[in-house]
């Protein structure tokens, strides 16, 4: 477990593999800026999972950047986060799919930020992993109210992660 320096418990996970994913991320020209496509995946995703919250977000050694964003009207647009906020930095280290549906229901997830300061209840995520190994970041939703995602969410999500990769492939590629 690792501590702060006045000796609370943190909630996220160390992440070694950080420095790696930001030069990745660099060379692929992700993480640094919004782009359309991208909210175009997150408001596709919202409206087939029918979630307030969508994203598509890059994981770097101290933030979160929504690549693509989708939010409910009035929840406004800030695309990027402290590392310690939210659950896709779990998703990243853990390298698999985290389904929460209800955060208060898991004592290291119902303590973070999010709960307080948007009210997320539930949360659905996937980890981006390129064809090098790297976990870039992931693609998520997430609701204010408690949802039971299931298989089919689940189910959902890494397809979703699936065809958002093979996007970014074919742009590694030269073909997008």
């Amino acid at each position: 477990m690792k501590y702060d320096p006045i000796g609370r418990l943190l909630l996220t996970p160390v992440d070694e593999e950080a420095p790696a994913r930001v030069l990745r991320l660099r060379q692929l020209g992700l993480g640094e800026r919004a782009e359309p496509a991208f909210d175009a995946f997150a408001q596709q995703l919202a409206r087939l999972t029918g979630a307030p919250y969508a994203m598509v977000n890059f994981i770097d050694e101290n933030r979160q950047f929504s690549a693509g964003l989708h939010t409910p009207p009035g929840a406004g647009d800030e695309r990027s986060m402290d590392r310690d906020h939210g659950y896709c930095p779990h998703v990243v280290v853990r390298r698999k799919a985290l389904v929460l549906e209800d955060v208060r229901d898991f004592p290291r997830f119902a303590g973070n930020a999010l709960v307080d300061e948007i009210g997320i209840r539930s949360y659905l995520g996937a980890p981006l992993i390129d064809r090098t190994g790297m976990a870039l970041g992931t693609v998520c939703v997430a609701d204010t109210e408690p949802r039971r995602w299931g298989r089919p969410g689940l189910d959902t999500i890494k397809s979703f992660a699936a065809e958002l990769m093979s996007q970014i492939y074919r742009r590694e590629d030269g073909l997008l």
